[in-house]
């Protein structure tokens, strides 16, 4: 035992060593060694537990500072050591009343202590002002309590107080007050009762805002309503109080998760072990309600959007447990519900309900990453199929068919799986040839979502071609615009080649123009125009179909209204025909090498059509954007599938393109929905929202285009564009709009130095590529207002010596960024000052700053240089060393209005280089004009030459 003391000991000293020569993290590891080999409640281990907690300190560890104090404290009650160190970590954790409990403590345990004296009175004014403003805040609670419950007060005045106890709720203390004062059992009173939507919508948003990041409170709130309240609040009709239960939901699970309500934000393993119970029972409530026969639509799809939002691995990764409870058979059951067949056990479902299904069994299906898992997810549908096709009636079929296409629109894999099995195929087709109406419709759903390769295209163009054309001559126009689609979907399989003709020439055309007319007809259901809108999304492949409906401004008018409305189920139509006319998918380079060697080889090479030429493809974006699409694209956005919200950030970055168009995009709502697919989706959907984002940047005022917290929201997704995958107009785009960003604040400029901007920045500053070095050195230059950016370039490095050396570059706005940023760095720091002269070309360079035939170059370079100067005595000796006297000299002669300032500055210099004593006033009599003694020395010159 006596060993272990003294290695615990030699471990302690160690420990001491390292926190001296500030290596916190060794002498955390040091100390912990000795903690590890110390006696239980030892005096010793309460010191090595005491010296821990001070390197917790230092590494802002403060929840760690805390639970060693606590321990040591167990040991030795009332240790002055442990007891402040604990007050500090209580401090920074905004736990001032127990921060002050502890200093009182050491106060009274040693009086003479004069270090806790200013604490404790620095802690007591905080605690006095806390319990005031927590006093007002009851009173203020108290009364809107009054008011906000008290259904026979006026309804105004109930709205104004249930918005303030939403603000109030936002707050720590208020939220602490509103709980202790029974809010949730009052709100749950009022729901019963309440007919105004905004109060209702309020008193939900209160209990989300009661519970985030605040694992005991939402612990509490629970206990008291219990999730089937849960759950109930959702169930409406209303889209507003759906869309706040489901943030609300949301919201409790990412508090149990550790995950923010950003996108972005991952969840924390250990708070979700510890919350395992909680997440479990609250997911597993939300799948057995996906089938829940008595709930809205409305209710049902926003139960399967939390799903789908928690069940990736990204997430809380709940997929596989999901499966094991049977949660796909319930998917399946919504996939294959139709509105056509209401039976008294049929579940209400709204014209999305099938699309938020397919996209969540594509989410999940992304999860099984491995064998065993993907034979487990085709197993339960091959099961469900199977259970549907025992029963022979013709309702059987028919939802069988309907979920095979889900399938074929969410896990692609899966829906080919299942329609390439023995005898499914066939089932459609003689559904397709059958009289009955209804199960025309969904063969030819089913045929259209199959035909999504070239080989299953091959496959209906020999099987299912004239059952389609013999479909679309259906009196029945539900049929004949689903066949429609299929011959569109058919016709289009060569892509934008424009040599590759499935159907004779014109007969797209033809296709087009039967969409139109679908389209446009108000008469017409909105399920209709939604299949009208996909025919045009395959036909819209060929460019003569392209600049034939952008000429047709009511068929681009009911699109846009069409994407207006929200519906999911429409949204592949609409945004694929836009992406289409923007010709914003994407292309495959080819190699001229490549093409030479395709013909050699006598392969297929595709041909670009004349009309896909840029002018084409701008005056196509120029109309769209001017009869109002970004509306529809924003409606559009709030879609849960990454590959849909890709398209639709394609489409914005084809009309960001264009700067006469970013105004549009702006003031439509573009910006904001921007910033979230920015975020989170697939990697090019994020790149391409990040390069509209920059665009819009660039041209636009941030204030205007970026206003309230939206400035630093941006900062990321600008960021991620400095990155050696984006290319070069990229790179260019996102330091300009990151420079203009940089201009507006000094919270900006936190956000870009927070998020790691500044070495990103920095790195373009040695490019080869003029205008990218020149945005990075115009961005480093708006930076430099920061002083935590001063700071950096105050430190053991070679930046300001490079930013000198920018200064001889050849393109003027770099130079005039290097100079602006050098005369900041020269005003705030000495240093800076110092480290301009050990670079070894420093007067070449000072010389081209002061006699630059540009103006403003030269009135930088004085102002430089007079900041020098003042600095340091002898650095100002050694430049009057150099001949920058005489050119100083020249220029207070200059008589250029222009040049006023430069002249004054010049003055400025010689003036306090006289002071300092570095040079002498000459006598006038001696003096010789600088400008009449350079035309001497150029006459020698030439009489010399001659």
């Amino acid at each position: 035992m006596v060993v272990h003391n003294e290695e615990a000991e030699s471990y302690k000293n160690k420990g001491n060593e390292a926190f001296k020569a500030e290596k916190y993290e060794e002498a955390i590891s040091l100390y912990s060694k000795a903690i590890n080999l110390a006696e239980q409640d030892s005096r010793d281990l309460a010191t090595y537990k005491k010296n821990r907690a001070a390197a917790y300190l230092k590494t802002k560890d403060y929840d760690k500072v805390i639970m060693d104090c606590d321990e040591a404290l167990k040991i030795v009650p009332e240790d002055p050591k442990a007891l402040f160190r604990r007050s500090q970590a209580l401090e920074c954790l905004e736990r001032y009343e127990e921060a002050y409990r502890d200093a009182k403590t050491i106060f009274t345990v040693d009086p003479n202590n004069k270090a806790i004296q200013p604490v404790l009175s620095r802690l007591h004014a905080i605690v006095q002002e806390r319990a005031r403003q927590n006093a007002q805040t009851s009173t203020k609670v108290e009364q809107m309590f009054k008011l906000a419950f008290d259904v026979r007060e006026d309804t105004e005045k109930r709205e104004k107080a249930m918005s303030n106890l939403l603000v109030l709720a936002k707050e720590s203390a208020g939220a602490d007050i509103m709980l202790k004062n029974n809010v949730i059992h009052k709100i749950q009173q009022l729901l019963k009762v309440e007919k105004n939507n905004e109060i209702y919508v309020n008193a939900i948003r209160c209990i989300s805002q009661l519970c985030k990041r605040n694992i005991e409170r939402t612990r509490a709130i629970l206990k008291i309503v219990g999730i089937p309240w849960i759950l109930e609040m959702i169930d409406n009709n209303e889209e507003e109080r759906v869309n706040a239960a489901q943030y609300c939901l949301q919201v409790i699970l990412n508090t149990f998760s550790g995950m923010d309500t950003k996108k972005d934000t991952k969840p924390d393993q250990k708070l979700c072990e510890e919350n395992k119970s909680e997440i479990e029972t609250l997911l597993t409530c939300l799948t057995y309600s996906i089938t829940n026969r008595v709930i809205t639509g409305l209710a049902r799809d926003a139960i399967m959007e939390i799903i789908m939002r928690n069940c990736h691995y990204t997430a809380i990764n709940w997929a596989e447990r999901f499966i094991e409870i049977k949660g796909l058979q319930r998917l399946l059951e919504v996939c294959s519900e139709l509105e056509e067949y209401k039976y008294e056990s049929s579940m209400n479902i709204t014209p999305s309900s099938r699309t938020i299904a397919a996209a969540c069994l594509a989410k999940i299906y992304e999860n099984m990453y491995y064998d065993e898992a993907r034979e487990r997810f085709n197993n339960q549908v091959d099961e469900f199929v199977k259970d549907k096709l025992m029963s022979p009636d013709l309702e059987s079929k028919v939802r069988v068919t309907v979920a095979i296409t889900s399938l074929l629109r969410g896990p692609l894999d899966v829906g080919n799986y299942v329609i390439s099995k023995e005898g499914i195929l066939e089932m459609i087709l003689v559904m397709a040839q059958t009289e009955d109406t209804l199960q025309q419709k969904v063969a030819c759903e089913c045929l259209v979502a199959a035909a999504s390769k070239k080989d299953k295209a091959r496959t209906i163009i020999n099987k299912g071609v004239d059952i389609l054309k013999k479909l679309y001559q259906c009196k029945n126009d539900a049929v004949r615009v689903r066949a429609l689609v299929g011959l569109c979907k058919v016709g289009s399989f060569g892509g934008d080649d424009a040599s590759i003709r499935p159907f004779a020439d014109g007969s797209t055309k033809k296709l087009a123009e039967a969409c139109k007319k679908f389209l446009v007809n108000p008469a017409k259901e909105n399920d209709i125009r939604k299949w009208a809108a996909e025919g045009l999304s395959y036909l819209t492949l060929d460019a003569d179909v392209k600049e034939k409906l952008v000429e047709d401004k009511p068929a681009l008018l009911s699109l846009i209204e069409l994407a207006k409305t929200g519906d999911q189920s429409c949204l592949y139509g609409v945004v694929t025909t836009l992406v289409n006319l923007c010709n914003a998918y994407e292309k495959q380079e080819v190699m001229p090498e490549m093409m030479e060697l395709a013909k050699f080889a006598k392969h297929h090479i595709p041909e670009q059509h004349e009309l896909d030429d840029p002018d084409f493809i701008n005056k196509r974006i120029t109309v769209l954007a001017k009869v109002g699409v970004t509306t529809g694209l924003v409606a559009l956005s709030k879609t849960e599938s990454h590959n849909s919200r890709e398209l639709i950030a394609r489409v914005f970055n084809a009309i960001c393109g264009l700067p006469e168009l970013r105004g549009i995009v702006v003031q439509q709502g573009g910006a904001k929905v921007l910033i979230p697919m920015s975020l989170e989706g697939t990697n090019k959907g994020k790149k391409q929202a990040a390069q509209a984002l920059a665009r819009i940047g660039i041209t636009i005022n941030p204030e205007v285009a970026f206003p309230g917290q939206r400035n630093l929201e941006v900062v990321r997704p600008l960021l991620a564009l400095l990155h050696p995958d984006c290319s070069a107009l990229e790179n260019f785009e996102a330091l300009m709009a990151l420079c203009n960003l940089a201009g507006m604040n000094e919270s900006t400029r936190n956000r870009i130095l927070k998020e790691g901007g500044l070495a990103k920045i920095e790195h373009y500053l040695y490019e080869d590529h003029e205008m990218i070095l020149r945005a990075a050195t115009q961005c480093v230059c708006n930076l430099l207002q920061s002083e935590e950016v001063i700071k950096t370039y105050e430190g053991s490095n070679d930046k300001t010596k490079f930013l000198y050396l920018l200064c001889q570059e050849e393109d003027l706005d770099t130079v005039m960024a290097a100079a602006g940023a050098l005369c900041i760095l020269t005003s705030a720091s000495k240093i800076c000052c110092r480290k301009l002269l050990d670079v070894q070309v420093w007067p070449e360079t000072l010389r081209c700053l002061l006699a630059n035939p540009n103006k403003e170059v030269q009135y930088r370079g004085t102002y430089m240089l007079y900041n020098i100067i003042t600095c340091d005595k002898d650095i100002a000796a050694k430049i009057f060393e150099t001949d920058i006297m005489e050119i100083l000299m020249a220029l207070t002669k200059l008589d250029d209005p222009d040049l006023k300032k430069t002249v004054e500055n010049a003055q400025k210099c010689l003036t306090a280089a006289e002071e300092l004593g570095v040079i002498r006033k000459p006598d006038a009599s001696h003096m010789v004009d600088p400008f009449q003694e350079a035309n001497i020395h150029e006459v020698d010159e030439d009489d010399n030459e001659t």
